[in-house]
């Protein structure tokens, strides 16, 4: 071949790789908990669950009441005032504002600049992604490190908790729907799996709520199950592309919400 032919087509080829995107860590054929879990590896937080923070004022996840939840202003809307850490980059908030976004579409769920408030939610670029259980009062981290922690799913599972919303696997009826594999789950994550006595609100266990873990969370060997799906192994769980209509149902009846 011509060696200016050669040497064009290696330009061209060189431009194309230029322009596209380069794969991120955590794409979406990795479910949220190898990302959560990876990002929290190093936290200096005593996180539950992975991602929860342990409350240092009680001595157990609690958000049963309605003293946890954030309360609706006049206009019936739940007004969930925040602020973002000057460390985030404008695409950084864009992936922040974007994930508020469906809660605003679809639930009467408001997060919005705080101003004075007194209860509000401080986005940072901490060590981790993990978030209070619901409304504790002041000022609440939710950490959303740049690194790791930067995804749609990732976002909306944290501000979930921020809301009061526990994980889907340690819900009150979760052995009706899935098995857990106690015997590759490391004596001290085991806690990891405790059942919580949440309210269901009757709906359905959600295989694809983005409040779910996948099927290897904590597993002592690579490959094992922690999590399998009865009565079918093969479900898929973990997903972290968007909140799912039970989710959204849920923020909905939870809150009083009429959308």
């Amino acid at each position: 071949m011509n060696p200016i032919a050669s040497l064009s087509i290696l330009l061209v080829l060189f431009g194309i790789s230029q322009m596209s995107p380069v794969r991120k860590p955590g794409h979406h054929n990795v479910d949220i908990t190898t990302n959560i879990l990876e990002s929290n590896n190093a936290s200096s937080e005593h996180l539950i669950e992975g991602d929860l923070v342990f409350p240092k004022n009680k001595n157990a996840l609690y958000c049963y009441s309605n003293n946890c939840f954030w309360k609706k202003n006049s206009s019936n809307l739940v007004e969930v005032p925040y602020i973002v850490s000057s460390e985030y980059s404008t695409s950084d908030i864009s992936v922040i504002q974007k994930a508020m976004s469906t809660f605003h579409n679809k639930t009467c769920i408001r997060f919005v600049l705080r101003s004075s408030q007194t209860d509000y939610i401080s986005i940072e670029n901490k060590d981790g992604c993990y978030s209070y259980l619901g409304r504790i009062g002041g000022k609440q981290v939710v950490s959303l490190k740049r690194v790791g922690c930067m995804y749609n799913g990732i976002v909306q599972h944290e501000l979930n908790h921020a809301l009061g919303f526990y994980h889907e696997q340690n819900r009150s009826d979760r052995d009706k729907y899935v098995r857990i594999n106690w015997e590759y789950i490391p004596t001290n994550k085991a806690s990891n799996f405790q059942l919580q006595n949440t309210n269901n609100q009757n709906t359905t266990y959600d295989y694809g709520s983005i409040m779910h873990y996948g099927k290897t969370a904590f597993t002592n060997q690579t490959g094992k199950e922690t999590i399998t799906p009865i009565p079918s192994a093969t479900v898929e769980i973990g997903q972290r592309q968007d909140m799912s209509k039970i989710d959204i149902l849920r923020i909905n009846k939870l809150y009083g919400c009429v959308v």
